[in-house]
């Protein structure tokens, strides 16, 4: 039975979106069909597809109680919108329905596991969310919220933790057929944890331990958990909120953290062998993964930051986006991220050059080399009988006002990106920094562009670094700067748009 609210939602949806301008929106990383998208939700291969669910108010571009909207997608390319899975329309979610997973039962039918929210209010007139985990069932289209819920509550939580911090469930199916599902936690001592529970029939849950304490480590409370085992190792993933900087590994604000170490399978032990960040850039937060059907582990975040949300272009009904979908691996004890292989099905149009020579010059453009729906491909290296050059810029979505930049200071081994002159009028994070690997200067970047985002992939995916911009399209140029000598070898493909 869908509800006069889930009903309003979708009908809402379909009429609004006929406003986009398809050539102002993403051309291959999805986007809100319209008003606000924030995590992704429920990243589930069901029915021959890719279903992602995600955070989601249809009805205006900012944060507002939350909905799922529902999209698929065969190639994770190209995505097909169906209509809003879930609407906060019964008293345990009556103020949102917060993210979650999801996974296919042995009969057939998909489960979705969410965060209820409901808000009370205080003797002192403050509001708080009391967040329950809750299930719903359906069929790829459409849901229906379980009679049980909530199936997780505070009466569940171990001694200490916050029932106003207890969200985002992440839920697997083990090989002996029984079901865990991890969630981020506030403990007593205000920092974060990550839960597990346990079930025999995914519908009725119990506590079963902290896997993964924080212990003000990285963060406040974690957010966003994923678990799942790559490579020989078992990885954790989780979105910290109000960070302090490390060094150059992790920055301010809320950030993205992989805890890379061991499991025990038998008695549930996660066993942390070392950490790092997941994205360096600006703009990721809320990463999910999924396994496909051929054995890869591919993992989408929201490419956006809680900080920097006012970035954005006013006249749009619409506010949101996905990261390109990344596969996984792990390399000498470190995660690495690739664009996802389907990319290179929309690349047209190959241009090269090899040896470019770039010496203290301000802006060396190339023949071909220009656009806003472009993977190109760079190895930098010294001048041979040079000095080590100082510094070394890629600048794109580019005109004669406007640019926003990738540069390299090889003596730091620092690489930048910088949108502060990408058309923005306020005052936000413009800028991230990281330490990459380089010897001797030698550096190699992929540049992925998609309208109104950068994804940089350092050293085969060793690093990643992500940026959104609200630049003019037309605003197409892209230039090379060299303080010193550099030789520069170039791949660059046009993107199909479809």
């Amino acid at each position: 039975m869908i509800s006069q609210v889930l009903r309003d939602a979708r009908k809402y949806e379909e009429i609004a979106e006929k406003q986009n301008i398809a050539e102002e929106r993403p051309a291959f990383h999805l986007a809100v069909r319209t008003g606000w998208l924030n995590d992704p939700n429920g990243l589930t291969w069901y029915q021959g597809k890719c279903h992602m669910f995600y955070q989601y108010h249809p009805y205006e571009p900012v944060w507002g109680p939350m909905h799922w909207g529902h999209a698929v997608s065969t190639d994770l390319l190209h995505w097909e919108y169906l209509p809003a899975a879930l609407a906060p329309d019964l008293p345990y979610d009556t103020d949102g329905c917060f993210s979650g997973n999801a996974l296919v039962l042995p009969d057939g039918r998909h489960l979705l596991m969410y965060t209820g929210v409901r808000r009370e209010q205080h003797s002192d007139g403050h509001h708080r969310d009391v967040q329950t985990q809750c299930l719903a069932v359906g069929d790829g289209i459409d849901y229906e919220k379980y009679e049980g819920n909530p199936v997780l509550d505070e009466s569940d939580l171990p001694e200490g933790s916050s029932r106003f911090d207890f969200r985002d469930p992440k839920l697997w199916q083990k090989a002996d057929g029984t079901y865990r599902c991890v969630t981020g936690s506030r403990p007593a001592d205000g920092s974060g944890q990550i839960l597990m529970f346990e079930s025999e029939d995914a519908f009725h849950w119990r506590f079963k331990k902290v896997l993964a304490k924080n212990e003000n480590r990285f963060g406040k409370m974690w957010e966003c958990p994923d678990f799942f085992p790559l490579d020989g190792k078992q990885v954790l993933l989780v979105s910290p909120q109000d960070m302090l900087p490390q060094d150059f590994e992790y920055h301010n604000g809320n950030g993205t953290l992989a805890l890379i170490g061991s499991y025990d399978e038998e008695t549930d032990t996660f066993t942390e062998e070392r950490n790092q960040a997941v994205d360096y850039g600006i703009d990721f937060y809320a990463p999910q993964t999924v396994l496909l059907p051929d054995g890869r582990r591919v993992m989408i975040a929201w490419m956006q930051n809680w900080d920097t949300c006012t970035l954005r272009n006013p006249d749009q009904k619409w506010f949101g986006q996905m990261t390109l979908p990344r596969e996984l691996s792990i390399r000498n004890g470190r995660l690495y991220q690739k664009p996802i292989r389907e990319l290179e099905a929309l690349r047209r149009n190959r241009v090269e050059y090899r040896d470019v020579s770039v010496k203290d010059v301000e802006a060396l453009a190339l023949d071909g080399v220009s656009g806003r729906l472009v993977d190109l491909e760079l190895m930098l290296r010294p001048e041979e009988g040079e000095a080590l050059y100082r510094k070394f810029a890629v600048r794109f979505a580019q005109n004669e006002q406007y640019q926003t930049s990738v540069s390299f200071r090889p003596l730091e081994s620092i690489l930048k990106v910088d949108r502060k002159f990408s058309g923005s009028r306020r005052a936000i994070i413009h800028q991230r920094r990281s330490r990459v690997h380089s010897e001797g200067g030698v550096l190699k970047l992929r540049l992925i562009l998609d309208r109104c985002s950068a994804e940089i992939f350092v050293n085969d995916g060793e690093q990643v670094l992500t940026a959104t911009f609200y630049t003019d399209q037309a605003a197409d140029r892209i230039s090379f700067f060299a303080d010193g000598a550099v030789r520069m070898d170039l791949v660059k493909y046009e993107l199909a748009d479809r």
